[in-house]
């Protein structure tokens, strides 16, 4: 197994000191951890019906080859009116349960990775667990675009410890209600969906997240933020007209950032497992933009047949984003157990979370 170099003097660790190690830092950017002995039992996902091509998008000004020579999407999913993020969740998480063979009332805990809840409280984590019919705790977590990568860190905690056999944990995010319809640089960006999985003991400790890093830069938060509708800046009339109600972004700042922390995290978990670019089965990062995944292949030195992509067919789906293009990584055969995956989010916060998963 080869290491994937950096310029930084990040520290290195061989595979064999895992164990239980506590967390280390590398590289100055964030600690690293692991929890081990759990498995990913199934996944699901859910995708709207209705399809938003780019051609569809031309009477905002936005041309279909400007958008797919820069961003790769072609197309996105939008939620029907009467649709929310818990409608979503409560699809992929129906299809992830079926999967497995399990019925709500096993589930001991259950997580949603969201920055869409239908409402400011309560949280779409308790409506989902209401539609399931479960009885279990749930909540919320909010990292945006890496939020599906803290909650199942969060999760796989929880049966690493010994406490709790089977969680379900679902990124799912309603990004068409959050970005202005008459913005044509940030609109084409993003769609709707949601990608769940169901995480469960696994012994003897073979599979889990054989080392994460989750980290965050609150210095870039004003880089991608909704201004207003929070006890900062509530949505008062004059902040609702002049659209500060809408995701905003800068664009460029954000692809260079996200860029970075994708190369620098990756390596950083790599090589303190002592693995190389030809240990890695599958790799999803967070589909942001194809660029930003394309940056990342190079920078990384990984074969492109490995990295799994839908950018293409989703847009950014935010929380989302990782567990759907999971669902259909495994249905279409690319992992199998006892092999590598290389999973990335990164968005606002600024915050990211990566992961080495043996499956």
């Amino acid at each position: 197994m080869s290491q994937i170099t950096e310029s930084s003097s990040a520290g290195t660790r061989s595979a064999s000191n895992r164990g239980s190690a506590p967390l280390t830092q590398t590289g100055g950017r964030s600690r690293l951890g692991q929890a081990l002995g759990v498995r990913v039992a199934s996944t699901g996902s859910y995708a709207p019906a209705e399809i938003v091509t780019n051609d569809d998008l031309a009477s905002l000004g936005c041309d279909s080859e400007w958008i797919i020579k820069r961003t790769g999407i072609r197309e996105r999913r939008k939620a029907r009116p009467d649709e929310a993020t818990s409608d979503m969740a409560y699809e992929a998480a129906s299809r992830c349960l079926k999967d497995a063979g399990v019925d709500a009332s096993e589930v001991d805990m259950i997580l949603v990775a969201t920055m869409t809840p239908d409402h400011p409280t309560p949280s779409a984590a308790c409506h989902l667990q209401r539609r399931l019919g479960a009885t279990a705790p749930a909540m919320d977590v909010n990292a945006a675009c890496a939020g599906f990568m803290y909650a199942m860190v969060t999760g796989s905690q929880f049966v690493a410890a010994g406490n709790a056999k089977k969680v379900l944990v679902v990124g799912a995010d309603l990004m068409s209600r959050t970005i202005n319809p008459h913005d044509p640089k940030t609109y084409p960006l993003f769609g709707d969906g949601a990608g769940a999985v169901l995480l469960v003991p696994d012994k003897p400790e073979g599979a889990g997240l054989l080392k994460y890093t989750l980290g965050s830069e609150g210095c870039g938060g004003k880089m991608l933020c909704i201004p207003a509708g929070g006890s900062r800046t509530p949505l008062v009339p004059d902040a609702f007209n002049e659209g500060r109600h809408y995701l905003w972004m800068d664009g460029r700042a954000v692809f260079k950032w996200a860029v970075r922390v994708v190369a620098e995290s990756s390596i950083d978990v790599l090589n303190e497992l002592g693995m190389g670019p030809d240990d890695l089965n599958l790799i999803i990062l967070h589909q942001a933009n194809q660029r930003i995944i394309d940056s990342a292949v190079s920078d990384l030195g990984v074969h492109r047949e490995s990295v799994f992509v839908n950018v293409d067919r989703y847009g950014n789906t935010s929380a989302a984003s990782i567990p759907l293009a999971l669902d259909e990584a495994v249905r279409a055969g690319k992992i199998e157990r006892g092999q590598h995956a290389l999973l990335c989010g990164f968005g606002a916060g600024l915050a990211w979370g990566t992961a080495v998963l043996r499956w």
